[in-house]
């Protein structure tokens, strides 16, 4: 028997600001819902163990002495949680009112899904796009690319993240956001949360479709909403996180759609997506290089 209903976990690493407020926002909302909050640092140079351990007692804290990683880290706190269902939540992100408490009882009252998430709104209150079609080819040709540039109302992309819908009603979707998500406690258990083999990135998408080949579902409430600030802790190291997201990439497509391909393609099927997505990595740290030559030609 579980302490509480949920176990919000949250791996972080250097977004002290960030994580006092994420904290912040969970501290205002400790009565609308029986959970507890576990923090994993990954071994923070930013002072952000003491900011929590002081300022948020009730949050239990585990300091880690070396860089777990995102998948690491959040799988570490569903293994030692007191809670029943688990809701991995960024350090980025801020929780608005009801929020916790819909996922929850959404996910009570529907024992056919494994997954629920809410809407997530950028910064300045638009719309992230964080429910979204599985990754296609097409898509990643022309999802920040040179092509996407040219094209910029292209079919694929806006598929891809479905912006051909309003985002109005709950609706069953392919996959959403790691950046917040509720996954039932008997997933978890017979599944467990992520694939350690991701590492950083795809973990989410990889879980989802888990969920799907299961028989389970993947929902999406756009009335429940939660803040979230893209990327505040893997834009500290630009280049290496281009590198994961594309091994990511590949790791997914091997793992989830290879299989399924008749087993004379297969080895052609995976040299094919190797080479493309190392292409596009490349010329993404290549983008980089050179934007970063740019600013620093521009201060001179």
């Amino acid at each position: 028997m579980k302490d509480f209903d949920l176990s919000i976990t949250i791996c972080s690493w250097n977004t002290v600001d960030d994580l006092r407020a994420c904290l912040a926002s969970l501290s205002e909302i400790r009565s609308e819902a029986n959970f507890e909050v576990i923090v994993v640092d990954n071994n923070s140079e930013d002072a952000s163990p003491t900011m929590v351990a002081e300022e948020f007692p009730w949050v239990r804290l585990e300091a880690m002495k070396v860089n777990l990683g995102f998948v690491e880290g959040q799988n570490h706190a569903a293994a030692i949680r007191k809670g029943r269902h688990v809701l991995p939540l960024n350090s980025d992100t801020v929780v608005h009112p009801g929020a916790i408490k819909g996922l929850v009882e959404y996910l009570e009252a529907n024992p056919e899904v494994a997954v629920v998430a809410p809407m997530l709104l950028n910064p300045d209150g638009s719309l992230q796009f964080s429910c979204r079609r599985f990754p296609n080819p097409l898509a990643a040709l022309f999802r920040n690319t040179l092509l996407g540039r040219l094209f910029p109302n292209n079919r694929f992309t806006k598929e891809y993240l479905m912006q051909d819908w309003n985002h109005e009603g709950p609706r069953e979707v392919d996959w959403v956001s790691g950046a917040a998500l509720l996954v039932r406690d008997t997933f978890v258990e017979e599944n467990g949360l992520f694939d350690p083999n991701f590492v950083m990135f795809c973990e989410d998408v990889d879980l989802c479709f888990q969920a799907w080949k299961k028989g389970k579902k993947v929902i999406y409430l756009p009335e429940l909403q939660i803040t979230h600030a893209i990327g505040r802790s893997t834009d500290k190291a630009p280049n290496r996180m281009i590198g994961r997201f594309h091994r990511s990439m590949y790791l997914f497509y091997c793992k989830n759609i290879v299989p399924s391909m008749n087993p004379i393609i297969r080895p052609f099927a995976m040299a094919m997506a190797g080479s493309a997505l190392l292409a596009r990595a490349s010329l993404f740290v290549v983008r980089n290089k050179f934007d970063g030559i740019k600013r620093r030609f521009s201060k001179a």
